[in-house]
């Protein structure tokens, strides 16, 4: 055997070695537990035969209790690129049957060697997550670790898309690079995150809790709202990350794939001339309508569980991307607060830094009353959601289904805050606020002097409704740009939307505005 191939020859035995993870028993003892391991997962993320592994051969550096002499393959995480339906992205996915994945300094490494790969490519970054947390052995080495990832989160945000998966634990530092990246998969039953575990806070507290109800899947996509998707198994939550990719661009400089969905953008839906109940105390399901309008019916839903008075979802126009956000009649009226004010604030910033346009429906009585809500600080919250509509500067599309009130009418994209073109539906109530309450406030003494105080106020709410209760005033002083049939929304968003397709808007220069966090 030559010289070259004894070389070879090491080589494939190192990769071997390295390609085992953690040995066969800690394989096993994975896949019982119901769990891909690292190299599975990036295997079912790529498309077959593109991804291309970088940092194998990197080893820790750790003489402290004994380290000197344990072995980590890969460092316990595997980095690397490859296509992913077709076009390029970078990812890391932590190998917790290499020591727990448990992260130290060449492990960070690795990590931020593959995120500036990404940011310089301008392609997106996948991180799949599932480690034991700090390497304590090597102590401030693996916090400066930490901090050097997060530093690289903040430079990516708003450049290339970032996207997390939690696929096993994610506790103290670890959880806080997922939570400053875009979108946050997790799974239920297999993964968590939390900052402070369960014994601590009972050693601390006293306070008993599971795991699960801690920091689990479920936990924090419908408590916290620091994950939006909760998937069933490994699979499902790779599947649905690659889904994710499709409707977005590589990087903040590109425009998102457009696709050809085979659906007629002329395509009208009568069903939606009746969707809107006579009694307009009564709800019907948002979504329906976000169905009707969108290509194929398809929509893809950060946050389902999250604050469900208001969706936020991607879906196609004519084979483009569009952001849509839209009060929730059927949970809360469609009132806005806290947490849908958050919600909807991060999903429009996201598409505004993506080049995404934007559709907004309405159908919202207004701010959530309460002292709760004032004590937690709507003020501040629906602030937020002020700001960034205004702030963003890619198309934005507004459409008014049926009540539009107050400042949750100005807080919902209104051509006040910069929207584009403005649609309603002959079902639209655009008001200061709801006849009763209007007629109660202006009418109050004439009302109380009154023989029947009741026919009057009745009287009163009609006259209202007859003067108020409609789009026709909006539509009066141009705030409305045009007043539709329900069944032609699609083909007028369609026409609207590719009308604004060259928009281009700028803001006064500067180093950045002051959210009202």
């Amino acid at each position: 055997m030559g010289v070259t191939e004894d070389k070879i020859k090491n080589l494939k035995e190192r990769e071997q070695r390295i390609l085992g993870m953690g040995g066969s028993k800690a394989v096993a003892k994975h896949h019982e537990a119901g769990k891909l391991t690292a190299r599975e997962r990036l295997d079912l993320l790529f498309d077959p035969g593109t991804f291309r592994e970088i940092d194998m051969f990197v080893t820790h550096r750790c003489v402290n209790f004994d380290m000197h002499a344990v072995e980590i393959p890969a460092d316990g995480v595997v980095t690397g690129h490859g296509r992913v339906n077709g076009r390029p992205v970078f990812a890391f996915a932590q190998d917790f049957t290499a020591r727990a994945g448990s992260l130290g300094e060449m492990h960070a490494k690795k990590i931020c060697k593959v995120m500036d790969l990404a940011l310089k490519a301008g392609a997106p970054m996948v991180g799949l997550n599932d480690s034991g947390g700090a390497r304590i052995q090597e102590g401030v080495d693996s916090l400066s670790g930490f901090g050097q990832i997060f530093f690289r989160n903040s430079a990516a945000s708003g450049t290339i898309p970032q996207i997390s998966a939690i696929m096993g634990p994610a506790a103290g530092g670890a959880v806080y690079s997922p939570a400053m990246t875009d979108f946050i998969f997790m799974v239920k039953k297999t993964s968590y995150m939390f900052i402070t575990g369960p014994e601590v806070i009972k050693a601390v507290t006293g306070e008993e809790i599971s795991f699960e109800d801690l920091g689990g899947a479920m936990t924090h996509n419908e408590k916290s709202g620091v994950a939006h998707f909760a998937c069933e198994n490994d699979r499902e939550t790779i599947a649905r990350i690659k889904q994710l990719l499709d409707y977005l661009p590589s990087n903040n400089m590109e425009d998102p794939p457009v696709a050809a969905t085979g659906d007629d953008p002329r395509r009208t839906d009568p069903s939606l001339d009746a969707i809107i109940p006579d009694d307009p105390n009564r709800s019907y399901d948002m979504k329906a309508v976000i169905r009707s309008i969108v290509d194929q019916g398809v929509f893809f839903e950060p946050h389902e569980y999250f604050a469900p008075n208001i969706v936020v979802c991607f879906a196609r126009l004519n084979g483009r991307t569009v952001g849509i956000i839209a009060n929730q009649p059927a949970k809360l009226a469609g009132c806005l607060d806290i947490n849908a004010s958050d919600k909807a604030t991060r999903f429009i910033r996201f598409c505004d830094a993506f080049n995404i346009p934007l559709l907004t429906i309405a159908d919202v009585p207004g701010y959530l009353p309460g002292s709760e809500q004032e004590w937690g600080g709507i003020i501040r919250h629906g602030a937020k959601l002020l700001w960034c509509y205004s702030e963003a500067t890619v198309p934005k599309l507004m459409l008014t289904t049926r009540k539009s009130y107050g400042g949750a009418y100005i807080g919902m994209c209104s051509r006040h805050l910069g929207a584009d073109m403005a649609f309603a539906w002959p079902s639209a109530e655009i008001a200061v606020m709801g006849a009763e309450g209007a007629a109660n406030v202006i009418h109050a003494r004439e009302i109380r002097a009154a023989e029947d105080p009741d026919a009057v106020r009745r009287q009163k709410i009609a006259d209202y409704e007859q003067l108020f209760s409609n789009p026709y005033c909006a539509a009066a002083r141009g705030y409305i740009d045009a007043v539709i049939e329900p069944s032609q929304t699609r083909a007028r968003l369609i026409a609207a939307l590719e009308a604004l397709s060259g928009k281009r808007e700028l803001r006064p220069a500067k180093k950045h505005g002051n959210i009202p966090m």
